[in-house]
């Protein structure tokens, strides 16, 4: 019983140093404030499609952060902080309901909630009805992370912009004091 509560010590405190440590990274990124804010959101945004583009966004991921004048470096620190938040995993139930409500589709085998249960030899038959329903209800949640992403990607972007701001001057006041002092001893 001790050892199963210190094993979920040990990972929770894996996971929190592995995100200070990113996050520290990100603040110490070279680029500028809206180079980085940008990067960041761009990645964390990105990051809430992965699971429902079977991972294909990585194909333009470098492209997409380059082409809108980010920071490459932030955009990965953001897609890694999107996956240690874990956030796609939860909103992907959120995701399928919003998605379905701004891409409803309609149709014989789609009312009312009712799940039409389909079975492997009704596909060799030629009934492609159960793999059209399983593409649907993948691009109810691709639509539903992509506003998801967008949102939070928004979001982010002022939330590390104000962060990237007080970190720097935190560390301009904390350069004074240290030139203060030196200047103070030497007189």
């Amino acid at each position: 019983m001790n050892k199963m509560t210190s094993n979920k010590k040990q990972i929770l405190n894996k996971i929190y140093r592995a995100f200070k440590l990113n996050f520290l990274k990100l603040l110490r990124t070279p680029g500028g404030v809206k180079k980085v804010s940008l990067g960041f959101s761009i990645g964390f945004a990105l990051e809430m499609i992965v699971i429902s583009s079977a991972c294909l966004v990585y194909l333009i991921f470098y492209p997409v952060v380059k082409l809108a004048g980010g920071s490459v470096p932030a955009a990965i620190i953001g897609n890694v902080i999107g996956k240690l938040t874990f956030l796609p995993i939860l909103l992907m139930p959120f995701a399928r309901k919003l998605g379905s409500w701004v891409y409803p589709i309609h149709g014989p085998r789609h009312n009312k909630g009712i799940i039409h249960e389909a079975s492997l030899v009704d596909i060799f038959k030629g009934d492609f009805t159960a793999v059209r329903d399983i593409l649907h209800g993948g691009l109810h949640i691709l639509i539903g992370m992509s506003i998801f992403g967008a949102v939070l990607g928004v979001i982010s972007y002022y939330v590390i912009q104000f962060l990237y701001n007080k970190t720097a001057q935190r560390r301009l006041e904390k350069r004074r004091s240290r030139i203060l002092l030196y200047e103070q001893m030497g007189s």
